[in-house]
């Protein structure tokens, strides 16, 4: 009976991307609410938290993946063992946008599914910076030819963070493993509005 509780209470999100496109500040603004703008390398990172989804806990972990180094056999293992995936990259470097493009065709042929729950995220968008990678030409990909979500974000202002998240719990398809009193609830909640959300500068355990 406990084997089945915990299927049914938990999920693992994956956060892939090139080396230096903010992977782990993005990961660490959500758990913590902090950034640090030094790039530090990662080799691999699996945080793990509890947190309320439309009423019900659920164990929540986020696994930090390398940028830096090739570890094709451990990039594998971690796309098999995840429920949904961040492909992230840096507005201001094109490369990086490739890398996700990479990233997404390797996805599809480990889980042997034309639409995996993948959510796009451009990565430095605050003001000011330089941009290589044009909003709409992303937007235009990753929404219209792969059907998946895109975000742009900025771990250092805090700007779109928790929506990144959010739309992963939802790609994973979570709500509808918890209870049908629970999917009820979800189809309550107000609809967006505008072609991309609000900038959402709050932070808190609630995800829903």
């Amino acid at each position: 009976m406990s084997l089945v509780v915990k299927e049914k209470n938990h999920v693992r999100l994956v956060f892939l991307g090139a080396a230096g496109v903010g992977k782990t500040s993005l990961i660490r603004r959500f758990l913590m609410d902090t950034f640090e703008a030094k790039h530090r390398r990662t080799v691999e990172e699996l945080h793990s938290r509890e947190y309320e989804v439309c009423g019900a806990t659920v164990k929540v972990e986020i696994l930090d993946t390398s940028g830096s180094y090739s570890f094709p056999a451990m990039r594998k293992l971690s796309i098999q063992s995840s429920d949904a995936f961040a492909l992230v990259y840096a507005v201001d470097d094109a490369e990086s946008f490739e890398s996700v493009k990479s990233l997404r065709e390797e996805i599809l042929e480990v889980k042997e599914d034309k639409f995996p729950p993948i959510v796009v995220v451009g990565n430095k968008a605050e003001s000011g910076g330089e941009r290589q990678v044009p909003v709409e030409d992303a937007l235009s990909l990753v929404e219209l030819d792969w059907n998946s979500r895109f975000l742009e974000t900025s771990a250092r202002d805090n700007e779109n963070v928790l929506e990144v998240f959010r739309e992963l719990l939802q790609q994973a398809n979570l709500p509808s493993r918890l209870s049908p009193a629970l999917c009820r609830r979800r189809e309550t909640l107000p609809k967006e509005q505008a072609l991309r959300p609000p900038m959402n500068k709050t932070n808190s355990c609630s995800v829903c």
